[in-house]
């Protein structure tokens, strides 16, 4: 069994890997500062005999090298993330998202550790193409509109995986997620369909950006990290990247009237601009879909609930709580 490090375990995709992990008799560390993650995230494991908490910013050093000693595979999933953060305050997002990726790189050579790095759709910035595949160029916005920040930060910490990878030998396997739903999930940082379904549940209206018309993809959480997984101890997988998530498209408005069907047919869509929720500089694109070839070539497997079945998951647990 490994001893695994997951930098933003608590957090919402960090806490499920957390305790898939755990569940498979590895020892895990968790590094989390609680900024977006939450203690609660990791209460069915918190008493665990192979979880060690370690609570703290991913851009102290020090923690790091801590956190670092005796683990054969990285998993590198702590970042700013969030549409409203990146909108707000791309300084946190470009320091948070570059500086400990490198040094964890470098700690991991040392070792030469397996080592996970979760990237974003972001990357792609505003291609035009219908479908992206892994080589597709990546097309970011003007460096005035903060938006890009975020994409163009993962970016580099892709260009560093990669640099590493080639001159150490690092075993390195990067992740671009889409679009990653499910149970633990909030909507406070502009992730849309916990915030959907809050506000369905409490009678609406559900507030749909601009016209509802951009296209996304939804994959759930516990197939995306059995993929993260799967790719991080496979030998044919170290030194590529991978598109991770769900090919089944559906535009913003069509989720939520998806949504709204399920919770009470009588809640109101209301139409609001970016530029009210997010500002004036607010650049959004119309359309994020991936293609999983690479990946389900590799693994010989991709996520497949369909959206009904995510979104009845995802109901189910707020009704719950």
């Amino acid at each position: 069994m490994s001893k695994c490090l997951v930098t933003g375990g608590a957090g919402f995709i960090g806490s499920h890997l957390t305790e898939s992990l755990l569940n498979e008799g590895h020892e895990v560390t968790v590094v989390d500062n609680f900024s977006t993650g939450q203690n609660s995230n990791l209460s069915r494991v918190e008493d665990h005999p192979n979880l060690t908490l370690l609570t703290g910013s991913i851009t102290d050093q020090t923690l790091l090298t801590e956190a670092v000693r005796g683990v054969d595979t990285i998993y590198h999933l702590a970042a700013a993330v969030g549409v409203k953060i990146v909108a707000e305050d791309p300084v946190r997002t470009i320091e948070t998202n570059i500086y400990p990726t490198e040094w964890l790189l470098r700690l991991a050579v040392q070792t030469g550790c397996r080592f996970f790095l979760a990237s974003t759709s972001e990357v792609y910035g505003k291609n035009p193409k219908e479908k992206w595949t892994e080589e597709e160029d990546l097309h970011f916005g003007p460096t005035s509109k903060p938006r890009w920040a975020y994409g163009c930060s993962k970016a580099i910490d892709e260009f560093l995986a990669l640099a590493y990878h080639s001159k150490f030998g690092l075993p390195v396997v990067i992740g671009r997620f889409f679009n990653v739903v499910g149970p633990r999930q909030v909507g406070n940082y502009g992730m849309v369909i916990p915030r959907f379904v809050d506000q369905a549940l409490n009678g609406g209206p559900v507030v749909v950006y601009d016209d509802g018309e951009q296209v996304r993809c939804f994959a759930h959480v516990k197939e995306i990290v059995d993929c993260v997984a799967t790719l991080t101890n496979s030998d044919a997988a170290v030194g590529k990247i991978f598109n991770i998530g769900s090919d089944q498209a559906v535009s913003i408005k069509e989720l939520a009237n998806e949504i709204i069907q399920r919770v009470d047919p009588a809640v109101q869509i209301k139409y609001v601009e970016y530029s009210d929720a997010y500002g004036k500089n607010f650049e959004d694109v119309r359309r994020r879909v991936p293609d999983v070839t690479r990946l389900a070539t590799t693994i010989n497997k991709k996520p497949q609930l369909s959206l009904g079945e995510i979104l009845d998951d995802i109901i189910a647990w707020k009704k719950s709580l």
